[in-house]
């Protein structure tokens, strides 16, 4: 059973439900409400993972269902069913009672568009269960044949196809189809009794086709292999405040972290975030400019239009180091007196929106990345990080690196493992003493979390030099 591209509209109303039913619903429903939506949403997924030399999982699901939220003043009430119907979303509609009538008008409705950041097609038909299957297989073999020294190869080939239907009492309708593909690709290497690991992935919303061309699946096989065995060759990393300089594309996820989240608008409003009432203040280095941007065509955390119908754009954070705006949704730019950015996002439609990174990145610079390099008299350079932990409230982060290397003189000296940088947000972002001119996206892996949602969301930035930054470690 596969989903199809037939009739999209069909997948989202099912055959208990009209477009003029949920519109006359949502109308009646939300009419004590100042502002408020019915979500109605279609999802294929489908996952294969492929490890120790065969096929492990070939899952497959869908899934269909409605959000209804209806907001007055700073209170939400939202109910949700996998029940597309009209007597479903009435009772949903029992939930809404509780918020107290709104005196206020109803808000103004998004922005139309007709843009498509993507294609709508589904890249679960377009591409048959054997030659899925057959890539992962290629990609177990190839990853095998690169180096004696590789004994473990896992790949997996993750795709989605989601359908979005956005209904307001007012009677503006936004739609958005939507598709998502990732490949991961990660290589154990063994020499002497000890493993280690190096990882590659890819994606975007974009259809099977960019995944399955030879030249980037090999490059993804080429990257996990090497790193891997640089992993293999290094030894445990010095502890202490040092000089870093972070890489260019993947490492943005330390900026996304430290400093995205404390730029969305709800720990704002609340003033909770470290940037909290700062805006028009030197919260960074000058040079250091930072957007979130979810109108880039075809990238993992884009979006034609969010999860409340309005429109992505590009949204200027932090401009030559001076706090400028922070990311909205409609319910916190209410309140606050200013726009939507087109950042009100959700996981589903079991979830109600907030506001939340699409595509954050710092764009580049001037300086040489080699030349950067060369500024360092002793220091680690940091180009691949795995987790990390993040509080909002002050900004403080931990994040490991899965590669990086010491520095001595200008020079690599050799790779470290083990390596823990530990610091803050806002006053990492003060310390920036060289940013490169070769800013860079990620490879479209990013899974943003907060508040029990997860999304796809992209990052990035330049190389960077930053100026004394804790590094936790076990060597001397």
């Amino acid at each position: 059973m596969t989903a199809t591209t037939s009739d999209p509209l069909s997948l989202v109303y099912g055959n208990k439900l009209t477009p003029d039913e949920a519109q006359a619903l949502t109308a009646k429903l939300l009419a004590p409400c100042d502002d408020g939506e019915l979500y109605l949403q279609f999802i294929a997924s489908e996952a294969f993972g492929f490890d120790d030399g065969r096929l492990k999982t070939a899952d497959y699901s869908r899934d269909s269902g409605f959000g209804l939220r209806g907001v007055s003043g700073e209170t939400t009430g939202f109910a949700h069913a996998n029940e597309i119907s009209a007597a479903a979303i009435v009772r949903a509609g029992e939930t809404l009672k509780l918020l107290d009538a709104t005196s206020q008008p109803l808000a103004a409705p998004p922005e139309r568009t007709n843009r498509h950041l993507y294609t709508d097609l589904c890249p679960l038909d377009l591409v048959p269960f054997e030659e899925k299957v057959a890539l992962l297989e290629k990609i177990d073999a190839v990853a095998r044949a690169r180096d004696p020294r590789v004994a473990q190869v896992s790949a997996s080939l993750l795709a989605n196809w989601s359908v979005v239907e956005i209904v307001r009492p007012d009677g503006h309708i936004a739609r958005d189809i939507r598709p998502l593909v990732r490949l991961n690709i990660q290589v154990v290497a063994e020499q002497n009794g000890r493993r280690e690991t190096g990882f590659y992935g890819m994606g975007g919303r974009y259809l099977y086709d960019r995944l399955f061309d030879e030249g980037a699946w090999m490059r993804g096989i080429d990257e996990a292999v090497r790193q891997a065995l640089v992993n293999l060759d290094s030894v445990a990393a010095p502890a202490g405040e040092q000089t870093v300089l972070l890489g260019p594309g993947w490492p943005g996820v330390l900026l996304h972290e430290a400093v995205g989240h404390g730029l969305e608008g709800d720990f704002n409003r609340k003033g909770t975030s470290a940037f909290s009432g700062r805006i028009g203040e030197r919260v960074a280095a000058p040079g250091v400019t930072v957007v979130d941007d979810g109108s880039m065509p075809d990238r993992r955390g884009s979006l034609s239009i969010d999860d409340e119908g309005t429109p992505t754009r590009e949204t200027v954070l932090i401009e030559d180091g001076i706090l400028k705006g922070y990311m909205q949704d409609r319910l916190n730019a209410r309140l606050m007196g200013v726009e939507a950015t087109g950042n009100g996002r959700r996981e589903s439609y079991q979830h109600a929106p907030m506001p939340r990174m699409t595509n954050t990145f710092m764009q580049g610079g001037e300086d040489d990345p080699e030349e950067l390099l060369s500024r360092m008299d002793d220091g680690i350079y940091a180009t691949s990080f795995g987790g990390g932990q993040v509080d909002i409230t002050s900004g403080k982060f931990v994040f490991a690196c899965t590669e990086a290397y010491k520095v001595e003189k200008g020079k690599i000296v050799h790779p470290i493992k083990g390596a823990t940088l530990i610091g803050d947000g806002p006053s990492v972002l003060t310390r920036v003493t060289g940013i490169g001119n070769d800013m860079a996206l990620d490879e479209g892996v990013g899974i943003c979390g907060k508040g029990g949602q997860s999304v796809p969301a992209g990052v990035g930035q330049p190389t960077l030099l930053i100026d004394g930054i804790t590094v936790g470690g076990t060597g001397a």
